[in-house]
């Protein structure tokens, strides 16, 4: 029974993620609340595993995601229910695309997904920010507003912030360092 609901869930994160990988966050997140599959703390190193790894991030999380809920076969079944839609969605624009390419509809229609997408991407960014960031339970407890910040998470996000737009390594050294510097550090 997991693996239909596994498949059900994923193929409507599949059906309605607009946007990209990182767009399928706040579903994932929903989902987390709602099966109890995986923490947030979870999901968010299910995000971080993801975007280190070759391969599309959404596929990634869903191999992940399915396999803590239900081993292997959890894993191929989300991965099948995420990229269902998108082959039968991309099979369909195929052919009826070149017909209707300058109609003002269709035309309106991704106009109008453009700012769904940059919504969903932004909720995750904020989602990962507020996670990664903020140390709100220890906030709450003491209430000084310096205890909101994680503020050795905040340095070491501004100092790869910099390192990376002045650098020019390939992103895979970043990844690295940034593991190696979690282990020693945090």
């Amino acid at each position: 029974m997991i693996l239909l609901r596994l498949f059900y869930e994923f193929f409507l994160t599949g059906l309605f993620m607009f946007g990209g990988g990182l767009a399928s966050i706040p579903f994932l997140k929903q989902m987390s609340e709602n099966t109890g599959w995986f923490t947030l703390e979870e999901l968010l190193d299910m995000v971080a595993i993801s975007e280190s790894t070759p391969g599309p991030i959404s596929v990634n999380i869903a191999t992940y995601a399915g396999f803590m809920a239900a081993g292997i076969p959890g894993g191929i079944v989300a991965t099948a229910g995420l990229l269902l839609p998108s082959l039968i969605i991309a099979s369909v624009v195929a052919r009826l695309l070149s017909r209707f390419r300058n109609n003002t509809m269709v035309s309106a229609t991704f106009y109008g997904l453009r700012p769904a997408s940059l919504g969903l991407i932004a909720a995750a960014g904020l989602i990962v920010l507020r996670h990664s960031l903020l140390n709100e339970e220890l906030w709450s407890h003491t209430g000084r507003p310096l205890d909101l910040f994680d503020v050795r998470a905040l340095l070491f996000a501004a100092v790869l912030f910099i390192l990376v737009n002045r650098l020019k390594f390939h992103p895979i050294l970043f990844l690295a360092g940034s593991a190696v510097v979690g282990i020693l550090i945090f």
